[in-house]
């Protein structure tokens, strides 16, 4: 079948919209779905999985209807029976449940924790705390050595003659 034909069939759509983002058409949908925030490749892998769907095909070709149903698979991967360790928030502090989150949601959560580190005073948070306030301070035990002087200048400077 010529790209023409198919085209014509399936609407070919240039740019959509998937979990908050736009996505060109071209793009294979594995690649496609990890655009959205909280969507590894693995997880892209296994929504493709899940659906039946080709993971080389084009994300322009998919319909609208298809694309909910990988949407709805990122926001609700419990009811389509996809494995824990796929989840980006295993074991909740809030109430113990795993669950995955994407775009805006992830970022909140994210947030959230982080005041949550603070006010209970633990290392991390402290650490985050520190590098709020201008201090280039690594939070999750980084070398520092050779990386992390952004703006600071390295290296010999010659006495001029």
């Amino acid at each position: 079948m010529s790209k023409r034909k198919m085209a014509d069939k399936n609407e070919f759509r240039s740019i959509l919209r998937i979990g908050d983002r736009d996505v060109k058409g071209e793009t294979p949908i594995g690649h496609a779905l990890t655009r959205t925030k909280g969507v590894s490749f693995m997880f892209a892998n296994a929504i493709t999985k899940v659906l039946k769907l080709n993971i080389n095909k084009q994300a322009g070709e998919f319909s609208q209807k298809e694309i909910e149903q990988m949407e709805d698979v990122m926001k609700n991967p419990v009811k389509y029976k996809l494995p824990e360790w796929i989840y980006n928030s295993r074991k909740d502090v809030e109430d113990g449940q795993d669950k995955h989150m994407i775009s805006s949601d992830l970022d909140l959560k994210q947030r959230f924790d982080i005041r949550r580190l603070r006010k209970l005073r633990t290392y991390r948070g402290f650490r985050h705390s520190r590098g709020d306030k201008g201090l280039k301070v690594k939070a999750r035990g980084q070398r520092t050595k050779s990386r992390g002087r952004k703006g600071k200048t390295i290296g010999v400077v010659r006495k001029k003659k």
